[in-house]
């Protein structure tokens, strides 16, 4: 198989003033996985800076209301900054410095990537950019807030649908005027290679940890492994841990926005408004009309709000080894409303997504059998987000109370 290729889907589709960028970028990435005290020294960063291994979480409660299988929760919200992105984004910081830069650039959606690019940052000593865009600053103030404190520059970008895909793109333009001393720190398992094997690579951690976990706790494998799937990080991360066990079902859920037979999704590989096609440096299903324009996307999670998917997750999808499902809006905020009162967490957005396809399924499974839901981040992000869809009186009184309080200040 050709190189930065999983299937059909991958390649590196850059401009020519990228070309020595990314051939430098490749050599600094080889050498450091072929360095096993690299990854030694990458396990020692995240136990000691993130605290890894994260739990598995035997839920206890929301297993016996459910019936059925037994649900255990892999605690990605007790990572360092508060999700996955972490693990991705500290194993780049090590190559940063591995490759003498001085300034990282990233993009964000959910805002959790910012703050892990962010943090790293600061933790490194690198001057720090973020592009977002528009909605998503908007809907994730908080971790907008975060990354200005921790030292990050944030530009609102304006362009497009003014989310995650908008960002991207300007992320790979100020890359191409500072590539010199620049690296863009891709947040999940897409663009042009080597970013999402290098990703996945560093999201495999997830996997490994869990698969010890489970036979720790459970005595055999699970039955199936569930998580969202905007990029595909936290997917590929916990995946990787089975994907040689054929027996263990592998279930990736998409943002359903207001349903997949609207125009109000960002679902490419359930429903029909995805096909092949190439853009920011990649081949995979992209959301597309027939002129190969990308389309708008919807998701209540902002993480999840994606035009694209995953090379390698395309692959296994039309492998059949993924099998891919859907969760709308209003269901993910009834699996967050389950999650919360059932077992006292509070799931991201986006990771309620998982919740809502293990709360259909476990029921129809049997009582020795388990199931692993990634909670792939912490909901504390999305409150504003959260608040409104549930139309809290009191968040709101809180909200006009504040405004007016500054108002007089």
């Amino acid at each position: 198989m050709k190189k930065g290729y999983f299937g059909q889907w991958g390649g590196a589709f850059i401009p020519e003033v990228l070309h020595a960028t990314f051939t430098e970028f490749n050599i600094a990435y080889e050498a450091a996985r072929a360095d096993s005290s690299f990854w030694q020294e990458y396990v020692d960063l995240m136990a000691n800076y993130s605290c890894r291994p994260t739990p598995l979480t035997f839920a206890e409660n929301l297993s016996d209301h459910l019936g059925g299988a037994r649900i255990y929760i892999k605690r990605e919200d007790l990572n360092h900054t508060g999700a996955h992105k972490a693990n991705n984004v500290m194993g780049q910081g090590l190559l940063v410095k591995r490759m003498g830069k001085k300034r990282v650039i990233a993009e964000t959606g959910a805002g959790q990537h910012g703050v892990a690019t962010a943090t790293m940052a600061a933790r490194f000593g690198f001057d720090c950019t973020v592009y977002m865009g528009e909605e998503d600053v908007a809907r994730q103030r908080p971790n907008v807030f975060w990354m200005e404190k921790l030292g990050a520059t944030v530009v609102t970008v304006t362009d497009g649908s003014r989310t995650l895909k908008d960002a991207i793109n300007e992320a790979f333009r100020d890359w191409v005027t500072s590539m010199d001393d620049t690296h863009y720190v891709m947040g999940t398992v897409c663009g042009p290679h080597p970013f999402p094997e290098m990703v996945a690579w560093f999201q495999s951690i997830i996997g490994i940890e869990v698969r010890k976990q489970i036979m720790e706790q459970h005595g055999k494998m699970p039955d199936r492994v569930y998580a969202c799937v905007g990029g595909g990080s936290n997917a590929m991360g916990i995946f990787q841990g089975f994907l040689e066990d054929n027996d263990v079902e592998l279930i990736g859920v998409e943002a359903g926005g207001k349903g997949i037979d609207t125009d109000q999704h960002a679902s490419r590989m359930v429903g029909d408004r995805a096909a092949a096609g190439v853009a920011q440096g990649y081949k995979t299903m992209f959301l597309q009309d027939s002129d190969g324009q990308m389309l708008d996307t919807h998701s209540i999670a902002a993480g999840l709000d994606y035009v694209g998917v995953s090379p390698i997750l395309a692959d296994l999808g039309e492998q059949g080894r993924v099998r891919f499902e859907a969760a709308t809006d209003v269901e993910v905020l009834e699996a967050l409303t389950l999650a919360m009162r059932t077992e006292g967490i509070i799931p991201a957005l986006e990771s309620s997504h998982a919740f809502v396809q293990a709360i259909k399924e476990a029921p129809t499974m049997f009582r020795d059998q388990a199931i692993i839901i990634n909670m792939s981040g912490r909901g504390d992000k999305d409150i504003f987000t959260i608040a409104h869809a549930f139309d809290d009186p009191s968040w709101k009184d809180f909200i006009i109370g504040l405004a007016e309080e500054y108002k007089t200040k």
